[in-house]
């Protein structure tokens, strides 16, 4: 049964989808088998894994999760397409948003993801699921379908306390409808030692944070490089395989693997 990863913050442009395709490779790279899933509308992560044009596509998160609503039979593997470096995607695009709305009025809105990755789990060794910047219906699902939630953040002080009520939600789907829901660990992103304020911000996220949640110990350095991945359908071990975002991901995967 494959351990499910959410990757989560309500606070966007903190690298969730960078962490989430960059996170799925390391894993396939260790020679595990691996489903990533788009739950984000803006469909950031099907783009980045190479999908140019996702709103062509006829089968995406949204018809499958449409498909679970209605009781419409199908075949869970519609619509997975295979990336060159080794791991499988169930992409996004914009008719997620439609899918969120309609969640609204289901008797287990929260459960609906879930239930398709009860169909897929048996064939991956990790589902990886990125999700929006916001808590719609479609984060719940993800936090609700997840073993893990690794909260990418960026060490700038509005971006830290932006922390609290994700964390608050989290504790409240493990209470009420996810009990086997842990935080994996809090991941500081695009970190830039040489900007104001950015040790501070990682002593007061460590202060706060450290004694009860894992802060994973490699930071990812902010780099145009990383940044430029999104637009190449690459990660970045394939895009600049020397570089210190592709060890600082080979680390955090490492460090998956010893939790997960």
């Amino acid at each position: 049964m494959a351990k499910v990863i959410t990757i989560s913050n309500l606070k966007g442009g903190v690298g969730k989808s960078v962490t989430a395709a960059n996170l799925a490779i390391g894993l396939a790279r260790n020679g595990r088998k691996v489903l990533s899933i788009d739950a984000d509308a803006q469909h950031s992560l099907t783009i980045s894994l190479g999908i140019k044009q996702p709103d062509s596509l006829h089968v995406t998160l949204a018809s499958i999760m449409s498909n679970i609503i209605t009781g419409t039979d199908f075949d869970p593997s519609d619509g997975i397409i295979h990336h060159k470096e080794g791991i499988d995607l169930m992409p996004a695009n914009l008719t997620l948003s439609g899918a969120e709305l309609s969640l609204v009025q289901v008797i287990g809105r929260e459960t609906v993801l879930r239930q398709y990755i009860d169909m897929v789990q048996t064939s991956y060794d990790y589902i990886i699921v990125d999700t929006s910047p916001s808590l719609g219906q479609l984060t719940l699902n993800a936090l609700a379908a997840a073993d893990l939630v690794i909260v990418p953040v960026v060490p700038k002080f509005l971006d830290a306390k932006g922390m609290e009520l994700l964390l608050r939600t989290i504790a409240q789907i493990k209470k009420k409808i996810n009990p086997r829901l842990e935080i994996g660990g809090i991941l500081l992103t695009m970190v830039d030692m040489r900007a104001n304020f950015t040790k501070e911000t990682i002593d007061e996220i460590e202060n706060a944070y450290g004694g009860k949640i894992r802060i994973f110990s490699e930071y990812i350095p902010r780099s145009v490089r990383a940044a430029e991945t999104g637009a190449t359908g690459m990660s970045i071990y394939a895009y600049d395989p020397r570089g210190k975002v592709a060890a600082a991901y080979e680390t955090l995967t490492k460090g998956v693997l010893e939790i997960a």
